[in-house]
């Protein structure tokens, strides 16, 4: 495929620009739809280069359309990263020091816990611990509600974690910040916050929830893939993917 930057390229990553991520079957809708809108060929397993070619007129300026997995879904997604800068400064044309502190600081209790989450109360109490200006209650609860709508993070019934947008372009930072916390997932090998953990003390590998269904199916008796000790955990269906995008 050529390596020049065509108008289905530059309509692709406009959207991109605009939705900032899009799952894997967005993705390929929108780049069978940007093709067929500039009459460009189409080939359904072409999307990875057609993205290499967006991406290497990107690196000059230091950006990257980069894919990465959902914890919750184990849907593979793109996300547009900006590769200048690796940690939370990033978002300091949209957020206030006291803010980005606070969201460093949720980033902290989501990392330090055993299930990848930290709920709104233990968040409200960090407000205390702030050296920058002191946030409000309300004020908090606002800043939360506009970090799950730019994507940063998710919540559901009052718990917090980090988002696949967060992880896919935080991915450096919180492997540099968090280094000695984190790990990875023994079969997919990426970042692991919401998983499943064996409990054997001498192994404790992480497996996500969504691995450890595929990984698992079909096998009458679940076992370690590391240790190969009997593996306790509830064995979570395959989810379908389903999507959903802007063009």
């Amino acid at each position: 495929m050529s390596r020049q930057m065509g108008d289905s390229h530059r309509r692709f990553l406009q959207t991109m620009m605009a939705n900032g991520i899009v799952d894997e079957q967005g993705a390929r809708a929108l780049y069978r739809h940007c093709c067929e809108k500039h009459n460009t060929q189409y080939a359904p397993d072409k999307l990875d280069e057609f993205i290499e070619t967006i991406n290497s007129k990107l690196q000059p300026m230091f950006m990257q359309i980069r894919k990465g997995m959902s914890e919750d879904s184990g849907q593979q997604y793109y996300a547009l990263v900006n590769m200048a800068e690796t940690d939370v400064t990033r978002m300091s044309s949209d957020y206030a020091d006291n803010e980005l502190e606070l969201f460093r600081k949720t980033m902290d209790l989501i990392v330090g816990s055993e299930n990848g989450k930290a709920c709104s109360t233990d968040i409200l109490n960090s407000t205390d611990t702030l050296t920058s200006k002191k946030l409000k209650k309300s004020e908090t609860e606002h800043l939360l509600n506009r970090l799950v709508h730019d994507k940063w993070l998710n919540q559901k019934r009052g718990e917090y974690t980090l988002s696949t947008r967060c992880i896919i372009e935080m991915e450096p930072y919180i492997r540099t910040m968090y280094q000695d916390q984190v790990k990875v997932c023994q079969i997919c090998h990426n970042i692991a916050f919401q998983c499943q953990i064996c409990e054997n003390p001498t192994c404790g590998i992480k497996i996500h929830n969504p691995c450890v269904a595929r990984y698992f199916k079909g096998r009458s008796e679940p076992r370690c893939p590391a240790c190969d000790d009997f593996w306790p955990h509830e064995i979570p269906e395959v989810r379908r993917p389903h999507s959903q995008t802007r063009r």
